[in-house]
């Protein structure tokens, strides 16, 4: 495996179990028993059609019973293994099994200005740099587009994102769009990146985020996405986007089990219309837990790492959440959201974690947020690493030689394994007399001087200029069209 495939072994988690097999089955049996009993409504005729002739029964013109035999060809040509490059070419994420991989959220309404503090509405700018920053922290693996620009043609906001992230970081991107055009805009601009669509093929460098409505009702737009996607054999994320209480069960199974009925039927969907085609499936709790008293959806709810279990009992790669807070400030609630979420989902092997970054919901952003997760999940790789047990490591002969009464600052063998350590980017551990020293700057104060830093001093490999202005007749055809 390349050195650019995982740097070092702390992108593979445990993967603990949160269900037992025979719940896992359970689970599976009873989403079969909904696609085929309930049935799924499907807002596009394509997909009905693609579903009736592969052997669906349809009624009431567009809701689907799918039987399980349908499902199991579906699970059993379907990729384990998805793997996302960087601009480069390199294979840098190897979406399967237990890894992890960290990166922010898209779309939210507000950010919180790194400078100020205020909550203000988003300008392009912000995407621009916050996709400079996700480049230079080294614990974010993949890029999404963070907010949506308010000063730009809110329709058409998903292709200046694309352009955004495509132009700013070589890591690999995942993309949101609201409609079909958008994600042809989109497939057409990594096409350029990449050389030309045979290219973004063999190392697709971005995936493609589909919400759906909920489980069993599946909107026109995500279908159409799903099956361009699927015909030219490029990643895509299928996720329903039920919210537990409101629009599936409350309970954490019941919604969990409704949901994998619509990922079920986006998986035979997908492996109709082009066998083998890349699909990465929910992680995520369905919408959260609507929370009755506040009437608010929580990202942080602890009822959390069922799908992951269920996912890893299909072994499909998957799509999970954390980093996030309900908090309106990067304060201690933040802090504690996103490092418990984050060391939850990591346990639990998701896969693609992202939503690093969000606050109040999600409906606000934070570079700060941002950069604390990327040194909570400093530590979870250092955590997760795993260590070696070795003649060199166990340093019998070292101890040997410096007996009960040696000290081992001085020693070969710690000069040639000391930086082996994890040591920590934004959290302090000098002493009180020189933190003092240092300007006596609280967590939030030392992140927001590391984020002017890299904003002043980091620069992204630029896209040639002939490449950019492709890239940017692209986004004028799309606000040229009526």
């Amino acid at each position: 495996m390349p050195d650019t495939e995982a740097k070092d072994g702390c992108q593979q988690g445990f993967g603990f179990p949160r269900l037992t097999e025979e719940q896992c089955c359970r689970m599976h049996e009873a989403a079969l028993d909904i696609l085929e009993r309930v049935g799924a409504r499907l807002d596009l005729q394509d997909a009905v059609t693609l579903l009736k002739s592969a052997g669906a029964r349809v009624t009431d013109d567009n809701l689907v019973h799918i039987p399980s035999s349908l499902v199991e060809r579906a699970l059993s040509v379907a990729p384990r293994r998805v793997i996302l490059y960087d601009r480069h070419g390199h294979p840098v994420m190897p979406v399967e099994g237990h890894r992890c991989f960290y990166g922010p959220g898209s779309d939210c309404l507000n950010i919180i200005d790194h400078r100020d503090g205020t909550r203000r509405e988003p300008r392009l700018k912000d995407i621009e740099d916050g996709v400079t920053l996700c480049d230079s922290l080294s614990n974010i693996d993949f890029v999404m587009s963070m907010v949506l620009p308010r000063d730009v043609d809110t329709a058409l906001a998903d292709r200046f994102q694309m352009e955004a992230m495509l132009s700013f970081t070589t890591k690999p991107i995942v993309y949101v769009t609201y409609e079909l055009g958008g994600c042809l805009d989109a497939v057409e601009m990594a096409e350029t990146v990449a050389g030309g669509a045979e290219a973004l093929r063999k190392k697709p460098m971005a995936a493609c985020y589909i919400n759906v409505v909920s489980g069993l009702r599946h909107n026109k737009e995500a279908l159409e996405k799903l099956l361009f996607l699927a015909s030219k054999n490029l990643p895509l994320l299928y996720i329903p986007a039920s919210t537990a209480g409101i629009t599936s069960p409350v309970t954490p199974a019941g919604s969990v089990v409704l949901d994998y009925a619509g990922v079920l039927v986006g998986l035979v969907l997908s492996q109709l219309k082009r066998e083998g085609a890349p699909v990465i499936v929910t992680g995520m709790p369905p919408g959260g837990t609507f929370d009755m008293r506040t009437l608010v959806t929580s990202y942080c709810e602890p009822e959390r790492t069922i799908a992951q279990a269920v996912s890893h009992f299909y072994g499909l790669p998957m799509f999970s959440i954390a980093g996030a807070s309900e908090s309106k400030a990067v304060d201690l609630q933040a802090a504690a959201e996103a490092a418990l979420s984050l060391v939850v989902e990591s346990l639990a092997g998701g896969n693609i974690i992202h939503d690093l970054g969000y606050l109040e919901s999600g409906l606000t952003f934070s570079f700060i947020q941002l950069a604390l997760c990327d040194e909570i999940a400093s530590w979870i790789k250092g955590f997760m690493k795993g260590f070696e047990v070795s003649d060199e490591t166990l340093a019998l002969d070292v101890i040997a030689e410096m007996g009960p009464d040696g000290q081992y600052l001085s020693t070969r063998h710690t000069k040639d394994h000391y930086r082996e350590r994890w040591y920590p980017g934004l959290f302090e551990r000098a002493d009180y007399g020189t933190w003092l020293k240092n300007g006596g700057k609280d967590l939030s104060e030392r992140a927001r001087d590391k984020i002017e830093k890299i904003l002043d001093e980091h620069k992204p490999a630029l896209l040639p200029p002939d490449i950019k202005g492709r890239l940017q007749k692209i986004v004028h055809r799309a606000r040229r069209s009526p």
